[in-house]
């Protein structure tokens, strides 16, 4: 029987930092244990962050903090990962593609 095969990809986010008083290194160490719950195995992590919106959706939310993870897993990874972080109140949208 063969292992089933991994794909690379590149997950983005977008924190919501508005009221977090912990650090964001303590935020992004736990997304990094989930993407590693779902399976993946985590070879790149850029902290972008935080950036100004082109299109601000309120005027008090301005800007974001963006991190990028590069991590290879089987195919149900993106969903899983999308699934888990989903009802996060400090992460406002989550992209995962293939790499």
């Amino acid at each position: 029987m063969t292992a089933p095969t991994k794909r690379t990809y590149t997950a983005t986010f977008l924190l919501d930092t508005r009221g977090y008083t912990e650090p964001v290194d303590t935020l992004v160490a736990k997304l990094r244990d989930t993407i590693i719950a779902v399976q993946g195995d985590i070879t790149k992590v850029e902290n972008h962050g935080q950036r100004d919106f082109a299109r601000p959706p309120s005027r008090s939310y301005t800007a974001g903090v963006f991190v990028t993870f590069t991590f290879s897993g089987p195919g149900t990874a993106p969903a899983a990962l999308r699934e888990k972080v989903r009802l996060d109140p400090n992460i406002n949208r989550v992209i995962v593609q293939d790499a």
